[in-house]
């Protein structure tokens, strides 16, 4: 949306007005001690220096940083610190003004979060991902600093997924990738669960804008009977609660678009087969923080009465809460359709904390004295995986996100003490999680008193002894059964610390043996050396020569031809190779990405590489990836691969559209039904007879009257594959024909 014309500078004075205003009267309606003087001056002072400055959709620019500022008080329920930095956040970044003039106006702790604001500004990554990993490290040691600077940043980045349709199609691709990434799971971990499933919708919007359009319209074709089941599945229920004497509400929340769309993915099924498309919900008014559990169970056992329990599918939030400090009881019963439905029961203050975080407590305390020693409180632990350095930017992102979308489990320590750690967790995390030494002394641990090795999963309810040796040492494959973030990172630094020890031992080894054989050292010596043994650089032959991996003698020294020592080497063995070229990314950013890169076939040679990962044909929604070698690789835009590159390279992302081509494109379909007689060759007359398809590949397997296929094809285009995919279902004893990745 671009500037109207038609609207004069008075007018937009109004809205401005209007919209700060607006932002004033929630603040005041909140519990939050009422400091309007410094959030005003804080207004002022940004309008000021926001003047004639204005957002690619062409509004003001000051309307930016007064809709982040709502969010942080609305929807995250900060006070007038943050509301202030909050329209401040971006005055260092795009005038004039500097942080100690922001120090100045409006004291050390605003100026400190819009200077932490300020060193992440520009997005998490960008084409140098390994300084814009860095920079989402300095985001997330804020935490441990102040926490504002993190949710003010949320706050930031879901305007900007709010109005992101005014940007170009590249950059879309960019911001929503890098939210899906990073910032959802986030938002997720700190509890915002509501702003974490907007960042999601508005993610997949962008992404899959036809999917997304799909799947909304089905939610709201499927509302009528979805209505009248829940009110036959909730109408026993009602009654049992109000013989309790419960004020509550019993509601139906239904899955997010983009939680639908993933599951559709995962599982391969259509819309019409989600059929854990909506959760049932009971919150409950108490005034009695001590009587929540008791009621919580009490509601458990009514409902359980009334319908099945599903053994596997209860949690108990209430007990131990999530680290993001959700608590609710859950249960899954068959309901009379027969199908499942999850029950979540909880008090409307847990319901607060689940939807809104750290925005629910200002609902239940008054002042903003307390805030500060609140966030400390309410922070997840996620700063000892900051402390190391990874060198990979992409690794580390990997393992941060690790624990921002893992589920949870408990377990205790023989001391009855409990510790929380993500699902699929091993001995190994655990021992990690304790200390450092004893995780890289661990050598197994008992469960329940019974012995198990270092990659064993725990459980919930799981009672560990981690047991240890000091003659252990920390190993490279435990990273294959590591799955916290904190258990990765510390392994890592251990296995740094023994490698530079392996060196320094390896080192003094080869000194040792130069000063016993009269050898004097010189880079001649030490070239030779290196090159005897394949090495790297020095440090890697020092290694070799620690771990045993090398054993020193003459011949590492001597001409093998004349047998004199040295009386050959009359050069560096290296001289005259050629040095690494440093790779830039000038070629990519030269590339004009707004404009639309067209995949063609000329001459039996393609302008792109069609992505192994995905193999992606025309048809399908695609984008393109541009290599450091200037080739365009083709990625599906679902494709998981796309997603890293979405977030650590954004710019190099092209807009791609199929053009006319002579090329066949591989695709595979699995088949599943039950084997009978004939089944095979009827869907070989289908693939090569009836539709000429050419077939490349077909792995078929059977087991206890189950069939399963996975078939191969070289296709024209995915049109090809759908009506493959249609006519194979007709074969009788077919249940399902899926493209697959």
């Amino acid at each position: 949306m671009m500037q109207n014309n038609n609207i004069t500078p008075e007018m937009e004075d109004q809205m401005i007005n209007q919209a700060y205003q607006n932002l004033l009267n929630i603040y005041l309606s909140s519990n939050h001690r009422k400091k309007v003087e410094i959030i005003d001056k804080a207004f002022k002072f940004a309008r000021d220096a926001h003047k004639g400055i204005r957002r690619r959709s062409g509004e003001p620019y000051i309307m930016h940083p007064i809709a982040v500022a709502t969010i942080v008080i609305q929807e995250i329920g900060l006070g007038s610190t943050s509301i202030s930095a909050a329209l401040l956040h971006d005055v260092v970044e795009d005038t004039d003004y500097t942080v100690e003039d922001i120090e100045a106006q409006f004291g050390h702790k605003i100026a400190r979060i819009v200077d932490g604001l300020t060193k992440i500004s520009g997005g998490i990554f960008g084409d140098q991902a390994s300084l814009q990993a860095e920079n989402f490290r300095k985001l997330l040691l804020t935490m441990g600093e102040d926490v504002r600077v993190v949710l003010i940043k949320m706050a930031d980045r879901l305007h900007n997924m709010r109005t992101l349709q005014s940007m170009p199609a590249n950059k879309r691709y960019k911001i929503a990738g890098e939210t899906l990434y990073v910032y959802a799971p986030l938002a997720h971990r700190l509890g915002l669960y509501a702003i974490k499933t907007e960042l999601e919708d508005l993610s997949f919007k962008y992404n899959h804008p036809a999917e997304y359009q799909r799947i909304k319209e089905q939610i709201i074709a499927s509302e009528e009977s979805r209505n009248e089941l829940f009110a036959r599945f909730s109408a026993p229920i009602r009654e049992r609660l109000d013989n309790m004497g419960l004020v509550y509400e019993f509601n139906v929340r239904v899955k997010s678009c983009y939680s639908i769309w993933n599951k559709m993915q995962t599982k391969h099924i259509p819309f019409e087969e989600v059929y854990d498309l909506y959760a049932a919900r009971i919150i409950f008014e108490c005034d009695d923080e001590s009587a929540e559990k008791r009621i919580c169970w009490n509601i458990y056992n009514e409902v359980t009465e009334v319908y099945t329990k599903h053994p596997d599918r209860v949690r108990d939030w209430l007990t131990t809460p999530k680290v993001n400090k959700y608590r609710a009881l859950h249960v899954t019963v068959m309901g009379p359709d027969g199908n499942w439905v999850e029950v979540q029961i909880r008090s409307r203050k847990m319901d607060d904390t689940a939807e809104r975080g750290f925005a629910a407590h200002w609902k239940y305390k008054i002042g903003e004295g307390e805030e500060e020693e609140e966030l400390s409180r309410w922070l997840s632990t996620i700063t000892d995986i900051l402390k190391d350095p990874e060198p990979n930017a992409i690794d580390f992102l990997d393992t941060v996100k690790l624990n921002l979308f893992a589920s949870e489990i408990v377990v205790f320590t023989p001391r009855g003490e409990t510790i929380t750690l993500p699902k699929g967790a091993t001995i190994l995390d655990l021992a990690f999680t304790l200390h450092t030494d004893l995780g890289t002394h661990c050598i197994a641990g008992k469960v329940n008193h019974k012995l198990k090795p270092l990659s064993y999963k725990l459980a919930s309810g799981d009672q560990v002894e981690i047991i240890s040796s000091n003659s252990q040492k920390p190993k490279q494959e435990w990273d294959k059964f590591i799955v916290t973030a904190k258990g990765k990172s510390r392994l890592r630094s251990a296995l740094r610390h023994e490698r530079r020890l392996t060196i320094e031992k390896g080192e003094k080894e080869f000194m040792d043996f130069l000063a016993e054989h009269n050898i004097t050292l010189n880079n001649e010596v030490l070239s030779l050396a290196i090159s005897r043994q394949n090495a790297s650089n020095k440090e890697e032959l020092f290694r070799m020569i620690g771990n045993n991996e090398v054993i020193l003698n003459e011949d590492m020294f001597t001409h093998k031809e004349h047998g004199g020592r040295f009386n050959w080497l009359r050069r560096n063995p290296f001289k005259g190779k050629a040095e690494p070229k440093s790779t830039t990314h000038d070629s990519a950013t030269a590339i004009d990405t707004k404009s639309i890169y067209r995949l063609t076939t000329r001459d039996g040679k393609s302008n792109y590489e069609i992505a192994s990962c995905c193999h992606p044909i025309p048809g399908d929604d695609t984008v393109g990836f541009l290599t450091n070698s200037n080739k365009v690789i083709v990625h599906k835009m679902d494709c998981p691969t796309l997603a890293r590159l979405k977030a650590s390279h954004g710019s190099r992302l092209l807009q791609t559209q199929w053009e006319d081509h002579s090329d066949t494109f591989q695709a595979t379909i699995h088949i599943e039904g039950i084997d009978q007689k004939g089944i095979l060759q009827s869907i070989v007359n289908i693939i090569s007879t009836n539709m000429s398809i050419n077939m490349k590949q077909m792995n078929v397997t059977s087991d206890q009257g189950v069939f399963n296929c996975d078939l191969q094809v070289l296709v024209s285009d995915a049109k090809v594959v759908t009506n493959l995919c249609r006519e194979i279902k007709k074969v009788k004893g077919v249940n399902d024909a899926t493209r697959m990745n």
